[in-house]
């Protein structure tokens, strides 16, 4: 990428110079080397936690690969639109497509920023999203099912139970199961509480109200598993190669998924997710606010949480039933 300051002037942006023609006075250097400089720069400006900087890496590599292939040097806003439509004829999931361009985008900001290369992404929109889940929930009869099919009688048992009915009626995700630690477990005012570190954060600062079913489940757990140490993870692995050592999320999903099984309900749209949505989904059901599921669920946009009330409402809606009554009747 050459070195040179980026700053259109007020005649060139009058003028109706458009990003495309600025572009053309630069060239990305796509040599392996120099995309690694810009990366650990880039790392610097967007300041994100270790994960977030591995899916920027992995977004940004299949760019670069995709104008090396494609011969780009001095790529525009149709080069990036087409880089996405690409994408989408590779078979690429919406979810992913979006991720892919976001990364995009983050780095023409930096680029722009740094006064390297103008912001060629700016106006790319990403893929379109459903604003339906891709996985189902469980009904209050189902969770109860795949919690009555845990056998309780061994350690396995206590801890698999346990871990799912925490799960299910408190929202968690499994990262925020797998980094879970005794001594999250505290009190806040007259209630039990778990305290979380949510997806992105770097501390344990929100906190989930424990049911008392939830907490008797895990100090049998706990007591039978003889833990002392209140730093120890709250569910650990059986194995025994890594016997007291924290369970994964590969495990903790693993895990769900075989209870889930055993239960009978057998689908590839049943996941570990799918218990946190279960959780969201018979919360309103039963009567919480919005803002309250809102809350237990920590989303940071209310308009996720609004996805849930949507699709019940949907499921309420009697009208196919009286389409079906006119018919047959």
């Amino acid at each position: 990428m050459k070195m040179m300051d980026f700053n259109p002037t007020r005649k060139e942006v009058s003028s109706g110079m458009s990003l495309a023609s600025l572009s053309n006075q630069y060239e990305l250097d796509t040599s392996a080397s120099n995309l690694d400089k810009l990366f650990h720069r880039f790392v610097v400006f967007i300041d994100a936690t270790p994960n977030t900087i591995r899916t920027y890496k992995t977004s940004l590599k299949q760019w670069f690969i995709y104008m090396k292939k494609q011969g780009i040097r001095n790529p525009s806003p149709d080069d990036v639109r087409n880089y996405r439509a690409y994408l989408k004829e590779s078979g690429k999931k919406p979810t992913t497509i979006q991720n892919y361009i976001i990364a995009v985008k983050q780095f023409f900001k930096w680029t722009e920023a740094e006064g390297l290369y103008p912001n060629v992404a700016k106006y790319v929109k990403g893929a379109k999203l459903s604003r339906n889940f891709k996985k189902d929930y469980l009904t209050s009869r189902q969770a109860k099912k795949v919690l009555d099919g845990i056998d309780r009688s061994t350690l396995i048992g206590k801890r698999n139970y346990s871990m799912l009915i925490l799960m299910l009626t408190m929202g968690l995700r499994t990262i925020e199961v797998s980094r879970a630690n005794i001594e999250d477990i505290r009190t806040s005012g007259d209630a039990t509480v778990l305290y979380v570190q949510g997806k992105g954060h770097t501390e344990k600062d929100a906190m989930v109200r424990m049911p008392s079913v939830v907490e008797d489940a895990i100090r049998e757990y706990l007591a039978v598993r003889k833990a002392s140490n209140l730093k120890e993870p709250l569910f650990t692995s059986t194995s025994h190669n890594s016997t007291g050592k924290r369970l994964t999320t590969r495990t903790i999903r693993g895990t769900v998924k075989r209870c889930f099984i055993n239960a009978g309900f057998d689908s590839p749209k049943l996941t570990a997710h799918s218990t946190r949505h279960t959780t969201a989904t018979l919360s309103l059901l039963n009567g919480a606010t919005l803002q309250e599921t809102q809350e237990l669920l920590r989303h940071k946009n209310m308009q996720t949480t609004e996805i849930y009330a949507h699709n019940i409402e949907a499921g309420k809606n009697p009208a196919s039933n009286d389409v079906a009554d006119a018919i047959f009747n």
